[in-house]
């Protein structure tokens, strides 16, 4: 059952109040309102079904018909005038929410759910009013109190299940620090508010610090951690001259800015509307249930007249064929079908948490049954996004062992994913680290320390090279071109080994690859990564198509492309740079371990940040669809069965549907669809 429509226009005007600068206050300020609001209506659904559950209890005791078919007698004086004092309470503070759902898709010319519950409470009310002030006959109160009740618990319900406003925006903004050193004219530093700096501005970026805005590094050098902003797993090493982008984390040294962008130019804001605009042409299509009320909404309205026209025709009282048409148009609103959707989408949602798969959008979590192409973002995704040693060539007359003990005592000293690779080796191994002095940073090359009276030094390529080292070029080439990062221990100026360095292939990757193999869904990989590494890390996965050297903006529009060969994509990624091919794809899934953004920009998120998740999403939404599809067979199979009967098509014969059995009907298919819900798994 679609969330009613107020949630829907609520969301397309968000949307559109969203189009303005990206400021961070207004920004948050206008997600809060939005996540606010989605809030504010899940406690008003709830607050409206408990005081109509509470005012629907005397409706029951006071209903004749129900006195009737428990066969008791509890009538008094006026009792039918606080009868419908309750029903008429009911009908406007229950039914309030449908009554204001259903003006919205009859205004859109798109009757669903909402038009067929009006429908059915709106003629119970009517008619019933008139059984109290004159025409006599059976009241349908009871009915009107017990529809409002569930439909109510449905949308609850579901409401709770469903993604409420996606934060992605906000958590974007949050990416940017709200104050700037600025540098002024007499060299004094003064923090100022980011929107308080000025193209051609000079500010300082401390070590540690996130940088506030997009520039060019003027003074100083450091290593930058890009990757949740451009997807390149390394730390890229910056000096004078180079470029910085706003969102970054700067590393180890002072730097000075000198400001290029700000506001909406800057890298980071033209992701922010790239996610907006990915979010907003995403299609709002009716779900199943909406679908299935629009069809039944015409049904029950041309069952009514046509009951209405034979019976008058055929000479009956007025009396009798307004009850009859009454009846109809009551029983074709089925209760079932209020809860065939949400209470699967709650048994699914409970299961995928189980699992560990938090589902954000329940439409396009329902659609992930026709994916046929699943993209991977490959730092963080398909690899750990954490360096670790793959291969290790030992000189001649040198341990291993020895090798990666004096390696990882003197990295222990530095922040640097490298050297954090050496250090966790060492650990793995339980080697104990040994004690160092004279320890010294080679800017750009590497570090030196003495261990155990021996000069180590842990260097790079560029620094054998510029001394004119020997060692072994074969190793070291083929290690290259496999994309990995390779380092040279010296001991006493000696080379005592080589040790390559790769972002962890993840196990479960290859597993996940393979069984979407069998599934007959392809699996591509999406990186900014260069072209070696990414063959190489495909090539270890088994990934049918590789595209490397993809800038983030291009990402989305490389989903794009795969979209316009016609298949249905899922978007599997872990950093900002991922967030718009997130929003763009048909399922968004983000790693858990990912950033804040790319998790609020995707429909599923999977907690234990396993690729294998991916295969259980698809999975899932196979079984909880055809849990759907049955549930609603259920629930529309009553009305099939219930709206010729209660028509009079077999009055000849004696047989017509009174309201009581159409009610015991009713609670059947509602029982029914509960247990059927009950028993989805995966």
């Amino acid at each position: 059952m679609s969330t009613n429509h107020q949630h829907h226009t609520t969301h397309d005007h968000h949307a559109k109040h969203n189009h303005h600068d990206h400021k961070s206050t207004e920004h948050s300020k206008n997600k809060e309102d939005h996540s606010h609001h989605h809030e504010n209506m899940i406690k008003d659904f709830k607050k409206r079904f408990w005081i109509s559950i509470i005012v629907t209890i005397p409706i029951l005791i006071l209903s004749p018909m129900i006195q009737m078919f428990l066969n008791v007698d509890w009538r008094f004086q006026n009792d039918m005038y606080i009868l419908f004092s309750l029903s008429t309470f009911i009908f406007f503070y229950g039914g309030w929410p449908f009554l204001t759902g259903a003006t919205d898709e009859l205004k859109n010319k798109s009757p669903g759910m909402m038009t067929l519950i009006t429908l059915a409470i709106s003629v119970a009310y009517v008619y019933s009013s008139f059984t109290v002030f004159g025409i006599g006959g059976n009241d349908f109160f009871w009915e009107l109190a017990t529809l409002i009740n569930i439909m109510l618990l449905g949308h609850w319900i579901e409401m709770r299940s469903i993604l409420g406003a996606s934060r992605a925006l906000e958590e974007l903004v949050k990416l940017m620090p709200s104050e700037a050193h600025l540098i002024q004219e007499d060299g004094t530093i003064k923090d100022v508010l980011i929107n308080e700096i000025q193209n051609g501005d000079n500010v300082l970026v401390k070590p540690g610090e996130k940088i506030p805005v997009d520039g060019l590094i003027i003074e100083g050098k450091s290593t930058i951690d890009e990757s949740m902003l451009t997807g390149e797993s390394v730390p890229v090493d910056k000096t004078d001259g180079d470029e910085a982008i706003g969102g970054s984390i700067n590393g180890e040294g002072s730097i000075t800015l000198k400001v290029q962008k700000i506001g909406e130019e800057t890298y980071l804001a033209q992701v922010i509307s790239l996610v907006k605009e990915a979010q907003e042409s995403k299609s709002k299509t009716q779900d199943l249930s909406n679908r299935a009320a629009k069809w039944l909404f015409y049904l029950a309205l041309a069952a009514g007249v046509t009951t209405f026209l034979i019976w008058t025709l055929l000479g009956y009282p007025l009396s009798f064929a307004i009850e009859r048409t009454v009846t109809v148009m009551v029983i074709s609103c089925p209760h079932a079908l209020g809860l065939a959707a949400p209470l699967v989408v709650a048994v699914s949602t409970a299961i995928s948490a189980k699992k560990g798969l938090l589902i954000r959008n329940r439409t396009n979590f329902e659609n992930a049954r026709k994916i046929n192409a699943v993209v991977f973002d490959k730092t963080g995704t398909l690899t750990e996004g954490q360096f670790g040693i793959t291969d290790i060539k030992v000189m001649k007359g040198f341990e291993e062992d020895r090798l990666i003990t004096y390696a990882a005592s003197v990295e222990s000293q530095s922040e640097h994913p490298i050297a954090k690779g050496i250090v966790k080796e060492a650990a793995k191994r339980k080697l104990p680290l040994k004690k160092i002095s004279d320890f010294q940073s080679i800017t750009g090359k590497g570090l030196q320390a003495t261990v155990e009276g021996s000069a180590i030094m842990v260097v790079s390529p560029g620094y054998v090279k510029e001394n004119d080292i020997s060692y072994d070029t074969s190793n070291f080439d083929d290690w290259s071109r496999e994309g990995k990062t390779v380092v040279f221990v010296l001991i006493d100026k000696e080379i005592a080994g080589m040790i390559a360095l790769a972002d962890i292939v993840r196990e479960t990757a290859k597993n996940a690859v393979s069984d979407l193999k069998k599934l007959g869904i392809e699996s591509i990989m999406l990186t900014g990564d260069n072209h070696q590494v990414a063959e190489y890390v495909g090539k270890q996965i088994g990934i049918d198509k590789v595209y490397a050297e993809v800038l983030p903006h291009q990402k989305s529009e490389k989903i794009t492309e795969i979209m316009n060969t016609g298949r249905k994509v899922a978007m599997t990624g872990d950093g900002v740079n991922d967030a718009p091919a997130l929003a763009k794809a048909d399922l968004g899934i983000a790693i858990g371990t990912g950033t804040d953004v790319a998790i609020e920009t995707a429909d599923v998120i999977l907690v234990k940040s396993n690729p294998q998740d991916v295969v259980n999403i698809i999975q899932l939404s196979k079984v909880t669809y055809r849990k759907m599809v049955q549930n609603l067979w259920w629930a529309a199979g009553y009305n099939i069965l219930a709206i010729p009967l209660a028509a009079g098509v077999l009055y000849n014969i004696g047989i017509v549907l009174s309201p009581a059995v159409g009610a015991i009907l009713m609670s059947v298919s509602t029982v029914v669809v509960a247990i059927n819900a009950k028993l989805l798994k995966i």
